[in-house]
């Protein structure tokens, strides 16, 4: 079984930029929605995703919080073509940049779409209080709040978020 360990931030700046050495588009969509896990009908969102020329279907259990089991299936670009036409709620894309700090890597979400404006960076650990250099274009951390993950903005996009949701 897969564990992942992750931290989310909000970004408050666009220096980052000049320290991303890759970027990565992508587009995932769900096959599950957001009632169904939120309501525990399903403990289990069920993601498609292409990033760039390779796709994956992963399977991430809903905890809320760092930790979470994940599994992730490498699958032929062409399936997840037919799959992402079968999911529900909107469809997710980003580009993300991975950036290099204080000996770990980030990945800066940058989302278009639906989503465009938003800006979050993750982190993963090896432990949800392991120790990492925040670099200054850290914001806030947004780890506990649900409607960053990425199954929730399929639902509820950012550009549908009120101010106090942004705030």
């Amino acid at each position: 079984m897969g564990i992942e360990i992750e931290r989310k931030f909000l970004v408050t700046s666009d220096a980052w930029r000049d320290a991303a050495h890759r970027v990565v588009p992508m587009a995932q969509g769900y096959l599950n929605d957001l009632a169904v896990v939120q309501s525990g009908a399903q403990n289990a969102s069920v993601r498609v995703r292409i990033e760039g020329d390779v796709a994956f279907l992963n399977i991430k259990s809903r905890e809320l919080g760092a930790s979470r089991q994940e599994f992730e299936l490498p699958l032929p670009v062409d399936d997840a073509h037919a799959l992402l036409a079968l999911c529900v709620g909107g469809r997710v894309e980003k580009r993300r940049h991975l950036v290099h700090h204080g000996g770990h890597l980030w990945e800066v979400d940058e989302f278009l779409g639906d989503n465009a404006g938003l800006v979050v960076a993750e982190i993963e650990l090896d432990a949800a209080d392991a120790p990492f250099a925040r670099p200054d274009w850290l914001g806030a951390e947004v780890t506990e709040h649900s409607r960053y993950y990425n199954l929730a903005l399929a639902a509820h996009p950012f550009r549908d978020w009120s101010a106090s949701e942004r705030g």
